[in-house]
């Protein structure tokens, strides 16, 4: 109590190895993920009152920018990685300005989280079906003997084509059990769809 009159504030339930570290950190990625920038500040405020290591909420902040926001946002990504940076080059207490906008940023940004599932389920298939072969006309032409083997036969070269993009496939044929990145009509990735469903038609492939 003593203690807690001199530096005039309260003591802190808080000990980095135990679960009031993991629920506290569970809670401010949470509440970026929900869009709440009020309930982000809290947590991370609470986060610094306790002296949580700076770096550890950046790089949680870098991790959520992809998998949460991904391409609905695009600068979600750009703004976290230079948060991060920023928090190792300036240090505590300026640091948490910086983590405050990282938060409020990511928080209030459009969220998506297809291109993560789109990894998933491409992961998926490779661990039940394994990993097919390269198509002959994917294949590198850049040593000796590979146009001997056919290599690069019947590719269509983009840039030679209207917009740089012609159809063609890229997948084995046995790889694909369903489109992979389907994006969202949210921020950014709203027009990343359009352009997919003109070219591919709705889905996106499959």
């Amino acid at each position: 109590a003593l203690a807690e009159e001199a530096i005039q504030q309260r003591a802190l339930a808080y000990d980095k190895k135990a679960d009031e570290h993991y629920d506290t950190i569970s809670a401010f990625i949470k509440s970026v993920r929900g869009s709440d920038p009020d309930a982000a500040v809290y947590w991370l405020a609470k986060m610094l009152a306790a002296g949580e290591d700076p770096k550890f909420i950046a790089r949680r902040l870098v991790i959520l920018a992809s998998e949460d926001i991904g391409n609905a946002e695009p600068l979600g990504l750009v703004l976290a990685t230079a948060a991060a940076q920023a928090v190792q080059f300036v240090g505590m207490p300026e640091a948490q300005l910086i983590l405050a906008q990282a938060a409020t940023f990511l928080a209030t940004a459009p969220k998506s989280n297809a291109s993560a599932v789109a990894l998933w389920r491409a992961q998926e298939d490779i661990q039940s079906r394994g990993a097919a072969p390269v198509p002959a006309h994917l294949r590198s032409t850049g040593y000796p003997g590979a146009a001997r083997l056919g290599h690069g036969a019947g590719y269509k070269y983009p840039h030679d084509f209207p917009e740089g993009w012609v159809e063609q496939e890229y997948l084995p044929p046995t790889a694909q059990t369903q489109p992979y990145y389907e994006p969202t009509d949210r921020g950014a990735e709203g027009a990343i769809r359009k352009r997919i469903r003109r070219r591919f038609g709705d889905p996106p492939r499959g």
